[in-house]
């Protein structure tokens, strides 16, 4: 089975787009490279990968410098071929690495994380999704490091449910899943997702697991409206998602989707504020905002909202 979209379609879906000058409120401070430096060595003296890196967040230099990281598993190829991402999938997918779920643990522990994002690429290639992986990694961060708090950020997984209740079956504190986009642009912007589905992930993750904090993650900039944008918050509240994050497309390089709009401040203030008022527990709506950018905060969310663990629902 062919997975990947044709490279024609790739072009076609990314079209040129002309340079656009970045406005005041999207410069990044100069990061502290010695601490910068100190992350990266440990990074690589356990061959791991970041989506920091992997992806070119604009938030790199700010993240390594606090000592924080969200690390990339079962990658660096991805399966898919989203246009706006840069993350390779050029590259053959690879066996996984049993002993990567051990690296990444002992990268928390050196690291003396109090709050860890573990996400992947994705891996439709595998029967499960990367599932067995996850549970694998945050299994082996627990016994390293028990207190430390462990979200992670998955693909839909093919809408294999199954995979879903053995990832929950692992206890991670935030089951985190992107929506990226309204569904306007679902075909366009991510060819292989579907914007249902992805509702879905967090539908039957509160479901399955009630007292774990469900999140995600819209860009902007891409063409949607403030209609629209309001309709997925909506959306998202109507399955009972606890956590938002919304922040502006960057394209990583020319080969990449364009950027419609440099969306401004006030505009993304009142995003979070028609948030708040829908219930989410909290919006974090801002430029420079990444899905795990200060995803340590939610330790506090989570200590000012309380749940008690109760047993699996296996059949939401």
């Amino acid at each position: 089975m062919n997975l990947k979209p044709t490279s024609a379609y790739l072009e076609k879906q990314r079209g040129s787009s002309a340079v656009v000058v970045k406005p005041d409120w999207l410069r990044v401070k100069a990061p502290q490279w010695e601490r910068v430096g100190s992350v990266k060595d440990v990074l690589r003296d356990l061959s791991l990968n970041t989506v920091c890196e992997e992806a070119s967040c604009p938030n790199i230099g700010e993240c390594f410098s606090a000592g924080t990281a969200t690390f990339l598993i079962m990658g660096p190829a991805c399966t898919r071929a989203c246009p706006y991402c840069d993350i390779d999938f050029e590259k053959k997918p690879v066996a996984l690495d049993p002993t990567e779920p051990d690296r990444l643990a002992e990268a928390v522990r050196r690291m003396n994380l109090n709050h860890v994002v573990i996400t992947s690429v994705n891996r439709d290639d595998l029967p499960d999704g990367g599932a067995s992986q996850f549970v694998q990694c945050i299994e082996k961060t627990r016994k390293l490091s028990p207190n430390t708090t462990i979200e992670v950020l998955i693909p839909d997984l093919c809408g294999n449910w199954d995979a879903l209740t053995t990832i929950l079956a692992a206890d991670p504190e935030v089951m985190n899943h992107n929506t990226e986009t309204v569904p306007r642009l679902y075909k366009r912007t991510r060819p292989q997702g579907d914007y249902q589905r992805s509702l879905e992930v967090l539908k039957r993750s509160r479901a399955i697991a009630p007292w774990v904090y469900t999140k995600t993650g819209i860009m902007v900039g891409l063409g949607e409206t403030d209609a629209e944008m309001r309709q997925v918050m909506r959306d998202l509240r109507e399955v009972d998602c606890d956590i938002i994050t919304i922040g502006q497309y960057l394209q990583p390089t020319q080969k990449h989707l364009g950027v419609k709009e440099f969306v401004t401040p006030a505009q993304f203030d009142a995003w979070r504020e028609y948030g708040e008022s829908l219930g989410f527990l909290q919006v974090v709506s801002s430029p420079l905002t990444r899905s795990s950018y200060h995803a340590e905060e939610v330790r506090r969310l989570m200590q000012e909202n309380p749940r008690e663990k109760g047993e699996l629902c296996i059949s939401p």
